[in-house]
């Protein structure tokens, strides 16, 4: 059978056996749980002390703790990647077995927190990291220790990259030669011009 949320794939197999144990906690602590996997999908922390408060009632040990929160993140997560709406995912998590109760509890967090997070994802999925800004000067070498006559320019170049997940740029320095910064010139002219034609 086939789900939206999965992306009119199969649901894993791993999920469907996840889906029992979170039949076994009450429709209202799988509401809160799920709020909880939502904050920890939007990049906070996740407060494992509420988790295990949410969870003693059903005497969950550490491994279906970790099942819950495994197979909540993956079914919201994934219903949020395929854009579906709560009422299309409650149906098709009951038709895995979860009860009508929990779905509908399940899907009271998702659709209040969908657009959150499908603006998340935007930002942080499938990001290369940023050019924070870059430094550049042309050095002349007439000599070195290595040769008597050299002659030639060489390029050092010092690049501030900033990854997505990082405060601080990192440095990155290194030189080239005269003929690797025309190839290096060349290829980056022929990318800004690709960007441009996309943008038309």
């Amino acid at each position: 059978m086939r789900f939206r949320f999965c992306g009119d794939l199969d649901c894993p197999d791993w999920v469907l056996a996840e889906i029992n144990i979170l039949s076994k906690i009450t429709s209202v602590k799988i509401k809160l749980l799920a709020v909880q996997v939502l904050k920890d999908l939007l990049g906070e922390d996740l407060d494992y002390e509420k988790v295990q408060k949410l969870t003693s009632d059903a005497k969950f040990e550490t491994g279906d703790i970790k099942a819950s929160i495994a197979a909540l993140t993956f079914i919201l997560s994934s219903a949020a990647k395929y854009d579906v709406d709560a009422e299309t995912l409650s149906n098709e998590l009951q038709q895995l077995g979860l009860p009508r109760e929990h779905s509908t509890s399940v899907c009271r967090s998702y659709s209040d927190g969908l657009g959150h997070l499908q603006e998340h994802f935007r930002r942080t999925s499938l990001r290369v990291s940023g050019l924070d800004s870059v430094q550049w000067r042309v050095d002349y070498v007439l000599s070195s220790s290595e040769l008597q006559n050299v002659n030639e320019p060489s390029v050092q170049i010092k690049l501030d990259i900033k990854q997505s997940d990082s405060a601080e740029p990192e440095p990155v320095a290194f030189t080239l030669t005269a003929d690797k910064f025309r190839v290096l010139l060349h290829e980056l002219k022929q990318a800004q011009s690709a960007m441009e034609n996309l943008q038309k």
